[in-house]
């Protein structure tokens, strides 16, 4: 007959409980620290779409419409600001993502090292960060665009 108690940590199930409720309070702050990026993804993609559209309609009105009226530079640097905006957002948000999942794994590494937990955190593709980041490089074309008057647009 197998050992009621096997697997258990600690003598009784209460503490076994409540090692099952630390390791889902770690998943539950990593669910929690992805939502936080995404929604750092959403701002920031508003900041460089609407930025790089400014841009793209001002200078195409301003050629035809707009006789004397706006700056010349004045799409321009608008459009330039909100994209670096937009840009400088999502590296701050995925460098804080990823120190908060490093301080994260670190916590629960100790409390797995101490025997209160069954399992370190496991290693995964994180599709936010890998949004954020192809979102990043993205930004950063249409600063080059914006800002020096590259690229295939």
């Amino acid at each position: 007959m197998p050992d009621p108690k096997a697997g258990f940590i600690g003598e009784d199930r209460s503490t076994e409980l409540s090692s099952q409720r630390t390791a889902m309070s770690f998943d539950r702050t990593a669910l929690s620290s992805d939502r936080t990026l995404m929604s750092v993804v959403r701002t920031s993609l508003s900041l460089i779409a609407f930025g790089f559209t400014i841009f793209q309609f001002f200078h195409k009105v301003s050629d035809t419409y707009i006789q004397g009226g706006l700056p010349p530079l004045a799409p321009r640097r608008f459009g330039l600001a909100l994209i670096v905006l937009g840009v400088i957002m999502l590296t701050l948000g995925i460098l804080n993502h990823r120190h908060e999942a490093l301080d994260r794994r670190r916590r629960r590494r100790k409390l797995f090292d101490d025997g209160l937990i069954h399992h370190v955190e496991a290693r995964r593709l994180n599709s936010a960060m890998v949004v954020a980041i192809l979102l990043l490089l993205v930004g950063i074309g249409a600063i080059f665009r914006v800002g020096l008057s590259v690229g295939p647009f």
